[in-house]
């Protein structure tokens, strides 16, 4: 048991207390209730007890000075679950759909921001979501890592109120600004499982092609199934410390094992393809022009629902992977 993560616990808790003053506070219980019930027979949830700040869906972040720039292009990002109420089919139990974690993003150039295969996780944030669906903690640090532009946390479904893991034929939508040769990653949590969760590789997603265009149209064929090496891991879907079912926050039998695809983990486990679960698409909005307006317009955002767009400027843009 991870009874040894408590005090980190707290450590993330209180970090999150002081950050970026628009995180909004939401309790972890009833967060993890909502992903119960888009489970099956809408299980009651028990585990994450303690209060939480998550950070508003498209709450982006620039590192300091970063403002619009000339040929920067904004893209939206939609990011959809596609799974059916009999995608996940357990050796034991009822089959059931994948709910996605709210989750973290970031535009970079350079070296991945979020985890490096054959690493073990760096304690960033991205064992946060691939275990609890939490990413307060990897939304604070992205903007202080090397080489990161844009950062922020999707955590509201289009047309949603609230916070909120989706379910089958539900969303997550925000925007992005990028510049030329910049690309694009983030996380999110493929809930039924103990420390599992999608992602594009290392390299990340190519914002623009090799003439500087960006591009547009789905990306699903980029993203992957990753294990995050920090909890052993459990049937899908029925584990009893996945995090559905498990009694407290960070329980569960720990590993030390390194992020790899779930493939490579020979774990002995059934999981649908990437595609019966989750759909990514990207499409170009906006350009800047040189006094950093809007040189095409608004860009289309309907189906945006509550999806704020509000950026923030944070003191250095620094730090370390």
């Amino acid at each position: 048991m991870k009874q040894k993560k408590d005090d980190q616990s707290a450590d993330r808790q209180s970090k999150s207390t002081t950050a970026n003053h628009k995180l909004t506070p939401i309790s972890r219980r009833r967060l993890l209730q909502r992903t119960a019930q888009l489970g099956v027979g809408g299980v009651a949830a028990s585990s994450l007890l303690t209060a939480s700040r998550i950070a508003n869906a498209q709450n982006e972040t620039r590192t300091q000075g970063e403002g619009p720039q000339t040929g920067a292009v904004r893209f939206r990002v939609r990011i959809e679950n596609v799974s059916s109420e009999t995608t996940l089919q357990p050796s034991e139990g009822q089959p059931q759909p994948v709910p996605l974690s709210p989750g973290g993003y970031a535009v970079f150039m350079g070296s991945n921001p979020l985890f490096t295969p054959g690493e073990q996780d760096r304690d960033q944030g991205v064992e946060g979501i691939a275990e609890d669906g939490d990413p307060a903690q990897l939304g604070e640090s992205l903007p202080n890592q090397d080489g990161v532009t844009t950062s922020g946390v999707f955590d509201t479904p289009v047309d949603g109120n609230e916070p909120s893991p989706i379910g089958p034929g539900q969303a997550y939508q925000f925007t992005i600004q990028a510049m030329p040769g910049e690309r694009f990653t983030f996380a999110t949590m493929f809930v039924p499982s103990n420390d599992l969760f999608f992602s594009p590789d290392k390299s990340g997603i190519a914002l623009f092609d090799g003439t500087g265009h960006p591009i547009q149209g789905n990306v699903t064929t980029q993203i992957l199934l990753w294990d995050a090496g920090t909890e052993q891991n459990q049937a899908p879907g029925v584990g009893p410390d996945q995090v559905e079912r498990q009694s407290s926050p960070n329980t569960g039998p720990e590993e030390t094992q390194p992020v790899q695809l779930v493939s490579a983990t020979n774990d002995g486990y059934q999981y649908p393809a990437v595609s019966q679960v989750i759909n990514v698409t990207v499409v170009p909005q906006t350009a800047m022009n040189q006094d950093g307006q809007m040189a095409n317009g608004q860009g289309n955002e309907t189906g945006m629902g509550n999806q704020s767009g509000m950026e923030t400027e944070t003191p250095g843009g620094g730090g370390s992977n």
